[in-house]
């Protein structure tokens, strides 16, 4: 999410450098009590943005990892192996269904990263809907 990396944070960066810019400056005056609730603050905002993208990602790796299973379950019947990561299932959503059922055995059997899983697939099937 370009817009949320190099514009949100950034500016949120930049505000907290700034709120303790300015801290430093009303040090010892009494500027200090409000430039100190304005550098709490915008570790707050930033905090709080950071945590909300974290929180998101979370909730959608949990989602694939149900869409997998659901989608390995209508093609064999059974969930997918419990040895999978959570990290490998991310990797193998990628993969087309013809390759799909091979690529997993594969890397529960050599302990595959996401990374391998994403470099084994032959014919990439694209993720749209993450964010």
């Amino acid at each position: 999410m370009p817009p949320f990396h190099f514009g949100v944070l950034l500016l949120g960066f930049l505000t907290v450098i700034g709120s303790f810019y300015h801290l430093y400056g009303a040090w010892g005056t009494d500027l200090q009590y409000a430039a100190s609730l304005t550098a709490a603050l915008s570790i707050v905002a930033l905090l709080g943005g950071v945590f909300g993208r974290l929180f998101a990602l979370k909730a959608q790796d949990r989602a694939i990892r149900v869409e997998e299973n659901l989608r390995n379950y209508v093609r064999n019947g059974a969930l997918l192996d419990p040895k999978l990561t959570t990290r490998q299932i991310i990797g193998l959503r990628f993969a087309p269904d013809a390759e799909f059922d091979e690529l997993a055995k594969k890397a529960v059997a050599n302990n595959m990263s996401e990374k391998e899983i994403k470099m084994a697939v032959k014919n990439w099937k694209a993720d749209e809907y993450r964010a």
